[in-house]
């Protein structure tokens, strides 16, 4: 019998809305994770969900046996990897390090490097979803990095990942990710002109959406779209300032590799055109908000 004392022990610095349920599920499952966040009310509700708090990235790295970071972008990641505090710094002998972030694979490709300086196997485990598939512990979990350290630390991933693909040793997790968030903004586009089109065309709102959701285009993202959309809920899931991190790391992967986007870089300018209009606290998909604008709809 598994108990909690034969467990890894298991740290988590980043407890944002992807990070807080899968601490919790991590916790559900058995493990005793301390959790680290620079907002001391992320660290409280990690608390209330079964977590241990610490204050540092370094005390977090040095009690783990498991290590898992959820950073906003490459910034973050560099910061609490580098320095005397940092990550690779403080980890304990043998440690796994998993990071789930969505970063570009340059900055991966360093912190792997100065990882395996260290001794630490680095594993990527970035993840598609949002707070919640998170929650109900159904993320896709596209993984690379040593085999051995990804194959020891897939109990964890399973506790909040329903799907698994393994990629490759190097930064393929990184690119994947990068390639599912490009057709994620490319759709929220697409839709948007669609629904406008129909919009100025006379169709019923909620019929065109229930049509859209049963029809070919029906995908799982525009499923999930269509409720929030009925009530034309522009309540973040996934914010456009996050789409527009996104969108610039897909761009400069393509510039990495001379790979032309042209398409992402008119979506990119939607986007920018949301955030000046104060908007881009909103979820992605207020791309039809933009649209409805640009159209003249009058927008209800």
């Amino acid at each position: 019998m598994t108990t909690s004392a034969s467990l890894p022990k298991v740290g988590f610095i980043g407890i944002g809305k992807m990070g807080l349920p899968m601490v919790e599920h991590l916790c559900r499952a058995g493990y005793q994770v301390t959790a680290c966040d620079r907002i001391a009310a992320y660290v409280e509700a990690a608390r209330q969900v079964g977590c241990q708090g610490t204050e540092t990235v370094g005390g977090c790295a040095s009690q783990a046996d498991i290590l898992f970071s959820s950073m906003p972008n490459d910034a973050a990641l560099a910061t609490i990897t580098s320095g005397a505090d940092g990550v690779l710094a403080r980890a304990k002998p043998g440690m796994i390090y998993v990071d789930t972030s969505t970063v570009s694979p340059a900055l991966s490709a360093e912190v792997a490097q100065r990882a395996a300086a260290a001794g630490i196997a680095y594993v990527r485990a970035t993840v598609s979803g949002n707070p919640v598939t998170a929650r109900a512990g159904v993320l896709t979990v596209m993984a690379s990095g040593p085999r051995k350290a990804y194959d020891s630390v897939k109990p964890l991933l399973d506790t909040f990942g329903k799907t698994h693909f393994y990629l490759g040793t190097g930064e393929e997790a990184r690119v994947i990710k990068l390639v599912i968030n490009l057709m994620v903004a490319g759709t929220a586009g697409i839709m948007a002109e669609a629904l406008v089109l129909g919009e100025k065309g006379g169709l019923d709102w909620k019929q065109m959406l229930d049509i859209m959701g049963k029809s070919a285009v029906g995908s799982p993202l525009v499923n999930y779209k269509v409720p929030p959309l009925l009530e034309r809920d522009y309540t973040s899931t996934f914010s456009g300032m996050q789409m527009i991190k996104d969108l610039d790391l897909i761009l400069g992967q393509g510039a990495a590799t001379q790979t032309p986007l042209p398409l992402t870089a008119l979506v990119r300018q939607h986007y920018d055109a949301i955030a000046a209009q104060g908007e881009g606290e909103l979820d992605y998909i207020a791309t039809v908000r933009l649209m409805e604008r640009m159209a003249g709809v009058k927008q209800s």
